[in-house]
């Protein structure tokens, strides 16, 4: 009695908290809706991996190849966290137990997102993409979705100041 007590510690607690659900949505490379049982519906945020914003260069192909790996289909998924934007964020599963974020960065559609991740494999997943110029990394110089998000709240930033600027001096 006492060996199997131990045995089910040892059992990994992420079998308890995995979720079935099926993609009927994409947002974008890294961002999916899934709808789970009741017809309830719950954007996902994937872990580990920051995909080209929309806007960005491949943010289009990225969002196609996250959308050919896994919409209308059945997947399963572990939430790791909640982001900023209240967004779930979790692990995600398909085709009996390929995952996602690992399948985007390898095909070269995503960055490794080092600062949510300790999955080294991941940034050597990365660096094989990147030798190989897949994807992506055509592009000598790629931007990284944090740097390009960046560079968008400055330039929002600017042209407020600016505004602000041209207000100041029409009423002096």
């Amino acid at each position: 009695m006492r060996m199997f007590f131990y045995a089910w510690l040892c059992v990994p607690l992420s079998l308890f908290s995995q979720t079935k659900a099926k993609v009927v949505g994409i947002s974008d490379g890294d961002t999916i809706t899934v709808l789970l049982d009741g017809n309830v519906q719950k954007k996902l945020r994937l872990a580990e991996v920051d995909c080209p914003e929309n806007l960005q260069p491949f943010g289009k192909n990225a969002k196609q190849f996250t959308s050919d790996q896994v919409f209308s289909r059945q997947i399963m998924f572990v939430e790791t966290n909640k982001d900023r934007y209240g967004r779930s964020v979790a692990k995600v599963y398909y085709d009996n137990g390929k995952y996602l974020s690992a399948e985007i960065i390898k095909a070269g559609y995503g960055w490794w997102y080092y600062s949510y991740s300790k999955d080294a494999d991941l940034g050597a997943m990365q660096n094989r993409a990147k030798a190989k110029k897949i994807g992506l990394w055509v592009d000598k110089k790629a931007v990284s979705p944090w740097d390009f998000r960046k560079e968008q709240r400055e330039r929002v930033k600017r042209k407020r100041l600016q505004k602000q600027a041209e207000l100041h001096i029409r009423k002096a």
